[in-house]
């Protein structure tokens, strides 16, 4: 841009919309005029009739057509936003222009040269409008691109729509700068979409380091879980931050904006993708039905409670001990309540889940029929530091549900369970195994006593769930962002990951396939090795890890060793005897239980131990009780060294023999 124009453009860019619209009228009012006399020199007279032509007529020509578009509103368009609708808007108002000057033409024979050059003048003045536009969209936005600095230099892969309408939207932007497409498709490779050249993924470094690239933006909303997965991974080494588009299902209008552009997520890194849900099965302890959340503020609880509200129960009762957790589900459960019109009774009950009483006269006081209970201490450090208290709660909250339920005529309870309580290592394992007794002791009493109780017990058993409290993708990215070092306790430690709503969503249908005292086991595919998952995350932000071999490395990872009571890989089976349910992702498990009788002796006495006033005596007759109750509990130290748990899908093949 010449300095001239650019010290003009400047200017023009901080006036008001006024002041811009009287100078496009000012300009127009001269330039039309203009077209109509180029548009009769092109005709058959040539320039001798033009000139010949009175100006006042050329004027009047002008002064039509202004106000025509004017009516067609085309002077409320922004100039930086002019788009293919406005260009056939133009065309089309042009051309009523013409039309009506043709008409008129019989009234005023004066006019009859000009009538005769209308088709040319149509085209000249459209060329005049559109063009005029254009150039001066060009000359705000390089103006408005110097004025905010240079912009991030971005490779697109995806040239499909989303990919262009994403190009097409950061060419107009201050902040990024397209430079090319990245396709895998050969009938793309080597053509200009967008006004950018489309290029192979072979040349993905080749291009990175030619155009010095800022970002790559992975623009395939229509990529399953495990493509998405599948394109990131060449892009880790790359050495530049990498951010996506959104799924189509959340991508519900089909527009691209830049604020669609996101990190990449839990989902992105897990690279799995999630079974759609049975919708019977889904509903068929939901729909119309009056529904109870222990935990409801929690990780699990909140999502398990969205998921519920999706089902349009006749009434969800939230229970959680912590006001400000219960606070804020419930106003965001209130929020998509209004927003989508729907019925359903929120109400939020403020307690702990060892006041039985109160659990008991909350369940019949709101006729709950179907009762999710999530609560649970689960923070392995803080258990192990909190014996007596992680063990009453995890285990008394447990019982206390299970009764409150069996005496409400609850006709479903199912128990939150963890990979942790098989052959558990920390006390937090060992008391949600308790927990497991406890469900399956209630379903043996229940059936065994032919009780007028119906109540259906069952247990759902599932690993780390991505993106929760507890989960160690939001604790690194914090220490990312924070400069580092990322913290992880030994280099070979392996979990399954899970995805919050599709655990929540198995939970919910495991429940309700439920026949009493089974423990259902979510098939959580491949274990992560938690090293290579924050490598992952390092080399997706475009950072680098700083070790011996390479001391200018962007973030440390220190291992910082095994914490009390953990080891370094979780299983979700205690025993082989598992087999298929109605649902590929969900195992129906049958294990070893405690007699109704002896159970609650059992119970009896660990209820002692843990209200033992004595702090150290206290605990040590807790673990005795815990050892007696879960002799597979073993501390880490001594805990089989195993390379790698059995994957369920193992499991479930049939033998050879």
């Amino acid at each position: 841009m010449i300095p001239a124009l650019r010290h003009v453009s400047r200017h023009l860019v901080r006036w008001s919309p006024w002041a811009k619209l009287w100078l496009t009228l000012s300009i127009d009012l001269v330039a039309l005029p203009l077209c109509a006399f180029v548009a009769v020199a092109l005709g058959p007279g040539g320039i001798t009739q033009a000139v010949a032509i009175p100006l006042w007529m050329y004027a009047l020509a002008g002064l039509f057509t202004l106000a025509l578009l004017a009516l067609a509103d085309l002077y409320r368009t922004v100039v930086r936003f002019i788009d293919r609708g406005s260009v056939a808007k133009t065309c089309m108002t042009l051309v009523g222009a013409a039309v009506l000057m043709y008409l008129a033409s019989d009234a005023f024979p004066e006019t009859e040269a000009l009538s005769s050059a209308l088709v040319i003048y149509w085209f000249v003045a459209l060329t005049y409008v559109i063009v005029s536009r254009l150039l001066a969209r060009a000359v705000i936005e390089a103006t408005i691109k110097r004025r905010h600095g240079p912009r991030r230099k971005t490779l697109i892969y995806g040239a499909g729509e989303a990919g262009v309408q994403l190009a097409r939207t950061m060419s107009i932007s201050s902040d990024y700068e397209p430079v090319c497409f990245i396709d895998d498709a050969p009938a793309l490779q080597g053509r200009i979409v967008a006004g950018l050249r489309v290029q192979p993924p072979s040349k993905l470094q080749h291009l990175v380091d030619r155009h010095r690239v800022d970002q790559i933006v992975v623009a395939i909303p229509s990529a399953s879980g495990a493509q998405r997965r599948q394109l990131i991974e060449p892009l880790e080494r790359l050495g530049v931050p990498v951010k996506a588009l959104p799924s189509l299902t959340e991508l519900v209008d089909g527009e691209v904006s830049l604020a669609d552009i996101r990190e990449i997520n839990e989902s992105d890194l897990l690279g799995r993708e999630p079974v759609p849900c049975d919708p019977q099965l889904f509903a068929r302890n939901l729909r119309g039905k009056s529904v109870m959340v222990t935990g409801a503020g929690g990780s699990i609880g909140s999502e398990l409670c969205r998921q519920i509200l999706s089902q349009q129960p006749a009434k969800l009762v939230l229970f959680d001990h912590s006001e400000f957790a219960l606070y804020t589900i419930e106003q965001e459960l209130r929020h998509a309540s209004d927003e989508a019109g729907s019925a359903v009774e929120l109400l939020a009950v403020l307690g702990s889940v060892l006041n039985e009483a109160l659990l008991r006269s909350v369940m019949q006081e709101h006729g709950v029929q179907t009762v999710y209970h999530a609560a649970a201490y689960k923070h392995v450090p803080i258990v192990e530091a909190n014996v007596r208290q992680g063990v009453m709660n995890n285990v008394f909250g447990t019982q206390a549900v299970a009764r409150a339920a069996r005496d409400s005529r609850v006709e479903t309870c199912v128990l939150i369970s963890t990979d942790k309580a098989v052959r558990p290592t920390n006390v937090m394992g060992a008391s949600k195994r308790i927990a497991e007794l406890v469900f399956q002791g209630a379903a043996a009493s229940t059936g065994a006593a032919g009780a007028p109780s119906s109540t259906v017990y069952s247990m759902v058993r599932f690993g780390n769930v991505l993106g929760s409290s507890g989960s160690v993708v939001p604790l690194f990215k914090r220490q990312i962002k924070a400069g580092g070092p990322i913290t992880i306790t030994h280099p070979d430690i392996i979990r399954y990951f899970m995805l919050i709503p599709e655990a929540a969503q198995l939970v919910i249908q495991a429940g309700a396939m439920a026949q009493g005292g089974e423990v259902f086991v979510l098939d959580m595919g491949e274990p992560v090795r938690i090293a290579d998952l924050a490598r992952t995350m390092l080399h997706l932000m475009g950072l680098t890890e700083c070790h011996e071999g390479q001391p200018d490395g962007d973030i440390a990872i220190r291992y910082v060793g095994l914490r009390p009571g953990e080891k370094l890989f979780e299983e979700l089976l205690i025993g082989d005897n598992v087999q298929p349910s109605d649902h590929p992702r969900i195992m129906r498990a049958r294990e070893r239980h405690i007699e109704p009788l002896l159970l609650e002796k059992m119970l009896g006495s660990l209820r002692a131990a843990c209200e033992k006033q004595d702090h150290d005596q206290g605990d040590d007759a807790v673990m005795r009780q815990v050892r007696n109750l879960v002799p597979e509990y073993t501390r880490p130290e001594h805990a089989p060294v195993v390379s790698r748990p059995m994957p369920l899908a193992v499991l479930r093949e049939p033998s050879g023999g």
